[in-house]
């Protein structure tokens, strides 16, 4: 779960929807939803809403700008702790990069905001 929190959003077009928020865990232990934080700037005026897994597809390669087809963004870090990168990670490492799933942030904006009590 520690690697999919605040992990990047993206739609097919690169374009960057939002941030992964948080993990709803139903009573068995499996992941019943993920809540996403769409728009906003630093957590001001996100717009949260609540997706199954199967909506989302996990990528381990950095996104890839739409101005060059060899550019790439790296993964935003808060730690002074060196970066992992492709080559140096063990290779049953499973550690995302981004998440991709389809939609605009316009229509992202207008799905129904997430509320926990929904979810109790």
């Amino acid at each position: 779960a520690s690697k999919l929190m605040g992990l990047n959003v993206y739609n097919e077009a690169n374009e960057k929807l939002g941030d992964i928020n948080e993990l709803l865990v139903d009573k068995s232990g499996k992941i019943s939803a993920v809540v996403i934080g769409v728009g906003g700037f630093l957590g001001m005026g996100e717009h949260d809403i609540a997706v199954s897994m199967d909506k989302l597809k996990f990528v381990e390669e950095p996104v890839r700008t739409s101005s060059t087809g060899t550019s790439t963004t790296p993964r935003e870090t808060t730690t002074g702790a060196a970066s992992t990168n492709a080559t140096s990670r063990n290779t049953n490492d499973w550690v995302p990069d981004h998440a991709v799933m389809s939609g605009n942030k316009e229509q992202l904006k207008a799905l129904p905001q997430f509320k926990y009590s929904d979810y109790n």
